[in-house]
């Protein structure tokens, strides 16, 4: 059971680049979840996979200390979803219809996102750094925090400079 969660419905075990499959199909996800329910749904989904990730993860990783298998994709599910609420949030306050998900919202969380999941600037690398699977996991959830911030920022200036 731990493994079909951990690997995101075998989604990680699809190669090469399995972080970047499981966040390409944590979008996928992520915009039915904002179609059927918009922001509060999307923000239920992801408050949810958070628990389940580190529960997951740690039970997977027991017998295993150290080990970050790039099968476990549930950490990018984590993340890339606290990346795509950024952009669902401002839709969802901004009065749009559930099925408006604008593409550069979106893309750009997910650009974002493995942006700072492989570069692993500042906190984000020191959680990765602690070896254990509550690294595994936290620093998907600081990358996603990050993009989502950044995608907030290239909104504001897209629509306040660019769109002037």
């Amino acid at each position: 059971m731990t493994r079909l969660i951990t690997t995101f419905f075998f989604v990680g075990l699809l190669r090469p680049a399995s972080g970047t499959w499981g966040s390409a199909a944590a979008v996928a996800v992520g915009l039915i979840l904002h179609g059927l329910g918009h922001f509060p749904l999307l923000l239920a989904a992801t408050v949810a996979v958070i628990p389940l990730s580190f529960w997951s993860v740690a039970r997977e990783l027991r017998d295993r200390p150290g080990e970050d298998p790039s099968e476990i994709v549930i950490d990018e599910v984590a993340g890339q979803w606290i990346a795509l609420c950024f952009p669902s949030a401002g839709f969802w306050f901004a009065g749009l219809e559930s099925w408006n998900f604008p593409w550069p919202g979106w893309v750009s969380a997910f650009v974002l996102f493995r942006l700072f999941d492989v570069w692993k600037p500042w906190i984000i690398g020191r959680a990765d750094r602690r070896g254990d699977p509550a690294g595994v996991v936290l620093d998907d959830l600081w990358a996603g925090i990050f993009a989502g911030i950044g995608t907030i920022i290239l909104a504001a200036l897209s629509h306040g400079v660019l769109m002037r």
